[in-house]
């Protein structure tokens, strides 16, 4: 008689868990997952916000079983046995290399969480549990990174992959906000195959999504705008993000032990040896406050990507803003988010007479009215933010001119032991 368990879930009610999920899910890399909160900070904002990892795998899995058995009914695909558990166990794998607290330490300077997928499935018990079911790691890489080249990859990397579904829909309802409502049902039943650019089939969508569509990207901006970039969960992350560097480079944590560890583990670890105090102030939430809050959108619209991309200099210019308006290394943070692609599109869309066009860049703008005044939503949605421990005056014009410069102009700047605002 198959095994199975049945997983009661706030989200998606009941969450079917085959022998093959179970084997996965009761090993100590996947286990890890119920120990690392999936929005990072934002409960100190959100207090309902600290769902896990753990949880949104198993939304993950959920949808794909879901998206799979649907398209299977469907006729548009027929899989065996192995290809259908591989793209159903690539789905709750998805985040098995993630950090502690959300995506603040790839912006701190660390590899990419699909990078670090390797470390979890390749080596230990999971390694040994996905040999046994005929599933090689390589394989569940290439759709977790994005590499696989296959017909149903988008379902895990994509433009409407199912941990976006999740994520979007989990996270909006453990915030109690109204903004991720998404027609999932919709999305899932207006999944299809077609010819993609290259000409081989892909993941599409038929016509008869295109509003669900619309509602997902709506979605992500508003969860951008008002969970994810909120200004506290920014300063927290500012905070953290320092707290960990610092930590790195006087040899008090190792980037390797950080990548396996649990939140609670890491800020115990921290406040155990905190020259920054930043560990303390996290912990009883006596954060940085804004000296400056700026919209992108009183910015030029094409920003250099430094303060963003490049966080060796980020914190090199804090220290020096501190140093010019009067406060110690430490004390200040410059915050300018960036998701450049935050609304982007790529996939077939099957029309209604059977036609295939591309909704991808300007071609998405035919079909769906929000793709028209992306550029704009997405700038909107942006903050240039300075975050302050003591008070202190920042000139806004100053710091704009600043970030507005280009990379080696900073760079020459700082080198040249001048002030950066005056």
């Amino acid at each position: 008689m198959t095994r199975f368990e049945v997983v009661r879930d706030p989200l998606w009610d009941n969450i079917r868990l085959d022998p093959e999920a179970l084997a996965v899910v009761d090993t100590p890399a996947v286990q890890r997952l119920r120990y690392v909160r999936q929005l990072g900070h934002a409960f100190l904002v959100y207090p309902g916000a600290t769902h896990s990892r753990f949880e949104h795998a198993l939304g993950a899995y959920h949808l794909a079983r879901r998206a799979l058995s649907q398209l299977e009914d469907a006729g548009d695909v027929r899989l065996d046995a192995a290809d259908r558990l591989r793209l159903k166990l690539a789905a709750l794998l998805h985040d098995i290399g993630h950090y502690p607290f959300s995506h603040s330490l790839e912006e701190a300077g660390l590899p990419h969480h699909e990078e670090l997928a390797a470390r979890h499935l390749a080596d230990g018990e999971l390694a040994q549990r996905l040999t046994t079911l005929g599933t090689p790691a390589q394989r569940l890489l290439s759709l977790i990174q994005a590499r696989a080249r296959e017909p149903l990859a988008g379902l895990v990397s994509g433009s409407l992959d199912v941990d976006k579904l999740d994520y979007l829909s989990r996270d909006a309802w453990m915030c109690g906000v109204p903004y991720g409502v998404i027609d999932v049902d919709r999305l899932l039943t207006s999944l299809t195959l077609a010819p993609g650019r290259d000409g081989h089939p892909t993941l599409a969508l038929h016509e008869k999504g295109l509003a669900a569509l619309e509602s997902l990207l709506f979605a992500k901006y508003q969860m951008y705008r008002n969970v994810y970039w909120h200004h506290a969960v920014r300063s927290a992350t500012s905070m953290f993000k320092r707290l960990v560097r610092r930590a790195i480079a006087g040899g008090r944590v190792r980037p390797d032990a950080v990548a396996v560890a649990t939140d609670d583990g890491l800020i115990h670890e921290l406040l155990q040896q905190d020259a920054t105090g930043l560990a303390r102030r996290l912990r009883e939430r006596r954060l940085a406050k804004r000296a400056l809050d700026l919209p992108a959108t009183e910015l030029p619209a094409d920003t250099p990507s430094w303060p963003s991309d490049d966080p060796d200099l980020l914190e090199r210019v804090e220290d020096r803003l501190a140093r010019d308006v009067g406060l110690a290394p430490g004390e200040l943070f410059l915050d300018f988010p960036a998701k450049a692609a935050m609304l982007a599109l790529d996939l077939p869309l099957v029309k209604r007479d059977g036609s295939v066009t591309q909704l991808g860049g300007a071609e998405a703008a035919a079909h769906l009215g929000l793709p028209r005044v992306a550029a704009e939503l997405y700038r909107s949605a942006r903050r240039l933010r300075v975050f302050v421990i003591a008070p202190a005056k920042v000139p806004a014009q100053a710091i704009v001119e600043l970030v507005m410069l280009p990379r080696e102009e900073v760079e020459r700047r700082m080198n040249a032991e001048t002030e950066l605002v005056r």
